[in-house]
């Protein structure tokens, strides 16, 4: 398989600013902008979560929290890293996160109980997964996608992979013994195995500029739909909240039983547009690496941390059927979107990958639900 060459792996960069997609993100960003956040901005934020129908599909709340959990990570320009620990940001996340976890904890079906052991927790995570029966991305993408959907999908994919795996890393100071150890070792396959150029997001980046895309992270922040922001800030909140550590577990192990069967089509809907091996390494890395994964995944990350603090078998298991549905509401509306014949994107790209309407930006040199 290629490797990259050192100039090609990604440097980590503050994403760019991100249109405002209503009032409250409106006023997060210019607080985040003005480098001063006002006290009211929490009561602004309480009042957007009273008036919103729908928080998974709200488009200004999800693009908020998802502003205030990039501080978090790579940052945003302009905005000062100081910002970070803000107790009025802190303040407006935490509004938004209580409605985010009180909409997950609505949609998502309560699983099955398993005995508070290893093997049965893995057990049950693998006939948890296996009994799914979300819409298939991975199937219209092998067998019926067009070269625009392709590259859609390859959009959608952006606000995860191209910072994979992080927001399961916040869980590794959280964890002790066994777990801790198991996510170490499937996080180190994700981060390349110490070596840079095979790192996922890495690799991921190659496959976006084999299909004309934007390799820079935040590039299609505007034209994701609040769906999938929504997915990744339950990923977040998960991962950032030590009371979750047992979500962000349960989350993992269903991201990895998911993906590798859908990573072979994913692999296979590329190679019917012409796409190379190289570009379709991402896609046949996780082939073989999530098989490994799913196994440490169940017995040794959940069914360990289970075993060691019995109190978080229920939200292991709740994290494993929120990310089942979450993701699943996701690759629904992105099939639901193909299949009438319109893009699943809030805004469509161009024909040369840039933000339709924007100034094109250079490439950079450096399963879930079947969405994984």
């Amino acid at each position: 398989m290629a490797v990259l060459d050192a100039a090609e792996v990604l440097t980590q960069t503050p994403m760019p600013t991100p249109e405002a997609r209503g009032p409250l993100s409106a006023a997060v960003l210019d607080a985040l902008l003005g480098g001063a956040p006002g006290e009211s901005l929490p009561t602004t934020a309480a009042a957007a979560v009273a008036a919103s129908s729908d928080v998974l599909h709200d488009d200004d709340l999800q693009l908020a929290l998802f502003v205030l959990y990039e501080l978090h990570y790579g940052g945003v320009i302009g905005v000062d890293d100081r910002l970070e620990w803000d107790t009025t940001l802190l303040a407006t996340r935490a509004v938004l996160e209580t409605a985010l976890e009180a909409a997950v904890r609505t949609v998502v079906p309560v699983p099955e109980r398993p005995e508070p052991t290893a093997e049965a927790v893995s057990a049950a995570l693998f006939a948890l997964t296996a009994a799914d029966s979300g819409p298939s991305v991975s199937r219209w993408v092998a067998r019926k996608a067009d070269r625009e959907q392709i590259r859609e999908f390859l959009v959608q994919k952006t606000a995860y992979t191209l910072k994979e795996a992080d927001p399961h890393s916040w869980a590794i100071p959280r964890l002790s013994g066994r777990a801790k150890a198991a996510l170490v070792e499937i996080q180190s396959d994700e981060y390349g195995g110490g070596r840079p150029k095979r790192m996922h997001s890495a690799i991921f980046a190659r496959t976006l500029r084999a299909a004309g895309l934007d390799d820079a992270y935040g590039a299609y922040v505007d034209h994701l739909p609040a769906i999938t922001l929504g997915a990744l800030n339950m990923m977040s909140m998960f991962g950032l909240h030590r009371r979750l550590r047992g979500a962000i577990v349960g989350h993992l192990a269903a991201f990895e039983m998911t993906s590798s069967i859908p990573s072979k089509l994913y692999g296979d809907g590329f190679r019917r547009h012409g796409f190379d091996e190289d570009a379709t390494w991402y896609f046949d890395e996780h082939v073989e690496a999530d098989a490994v994964h799913e196994q440490i995944a169940g017995r040794d990350l959940a069914g360990g941390l289970v075993e060691a603090d019995p109190t978080l078998l229920d939200d292991v298991m709740f994290g494993a059927a929120a990310c089942l549905t979450v993701e699943g509401m996701a690759g629904a509306q992105l099939l639901s979107s193909w299949e009438a014949g319109r893009s699943s994107l809030r805004r469509p790209i161009d024909g040369d990958g840039a933000a339709a309407g924007a100034v094109p930006v250079p490439a950079t040199t450096g399963g879930v639900g079947d969405v994984a």
